[in-house]
């Protein structure tokens, strides 16, 4: 199902966090939203996930308004991780990646065998399963990343949204996680701060500058010396991934150089 954000707009406190924002995101694409602190990018994805409504524009699924849809007809269809969704309470791993499927039941209703095996199944994707009967509070940050990723991902949504989800996450994960993303046939709309990982994990890239949008397309038409100068105030190589071809940007710690 394909994502698009349509002139999307949020004022609060007479304060403009973005401004004008049209982005699409087509079926099973991995778009990567990325810029420098309070850029927008946050933001909004919140409206994405509709923990904050827009002051104007329209985040369509498919051709559907998605403030239009019934909340847990929304839950089904888009999944979150985000920066603050923590856990207050001292689950247990299984426990807490079983909540990814309360939009699917009603009241009390006890999993089914096909989602106790679903939840199994995204514990070992997500290599958490030796964690199942831990308290999620006595988590390292990186586990606990992995957990809730895990929650997201047992709602079996069609778009999955995440913000910053390879904070706290060593280098191995990171890479799987990303990895993971690529494959999974859904359509993944993520914000990231390491450039060189969103140019590796994202078909597409999306640019926010002071809540705008300043550029739009693939990570190498997008990553180049003179944006990264613009934006994000850095000098920086750009290179060719020996691999893979992968834009990666070399920065230089000598701003005179």
């Amino acid at each position: 199902m394909d994502l698009r954000l349509d002139a999307l707009s949020v004022v609060t406190d007479g304060r403009s966090l973005v401004r004008d924002l049209s982005l699409g995101v087509a079926h099973g694409q991995v778009v990567g939203l990325v810029g420098p602190n309070g850029s927008g990018k946050s933001t909004a994805l919140r409206c994405v996930y509709r923990a904050l409504r827009p002051s104007s524009g329209t985040v369509r699924v498919g051709e559907r308004d998605l403030t239009r849809l019934p909340l847990r007809d929304s839950a089904r269809t888009v999944a979150a991780m985000t920066q603050d969704g923590g856990v207050d309470f001292d689950f247990t791993v299984e426990e807490v990646v079983a909540l990814g499927r309360a939009p699917h039941l009603r009241g009390n209703q006890a999993l089914s065998r096909r989602e106790r095996e679903l939840c199994a199944s995204v514990m070992d994707r997500l290599d958490i399963r030796h964690l199942a009967h831990r308290g999620v509070l006595t988590l390292s940050g990186g586990e606990r990343q992995r957990v809730l990723l895990a929650r997201a991902l047992v709602q079996e949504p069609e778009i999955l949204v995440l913000d910053e989800p390879t904070n706290h996450l060593d280098v191995r994960h990171q890479v799987e996680l990303l990895s993971m993303l690529r494959g999974s046939g859904l359509t993944v709309l993520v914000v990231l701060h390491d450039l060189n990982l969103a140019a590796a994990a994202c078909d597409r890239l999306g640019v926010l500058s002071h809540g705008r949008l300043v550029a739009s397309g693939t990570p190498a038409e997008v990553l180049t010396t003179r944006l990264v100068a613009d934006v994000f105030g850095v000098r920086a190589s750009v290179v060719a991934h020996p691999l893979t071809g992968d834009p990666q940007l070399l920065y230089s710690l000598d701003p005179t150089r």
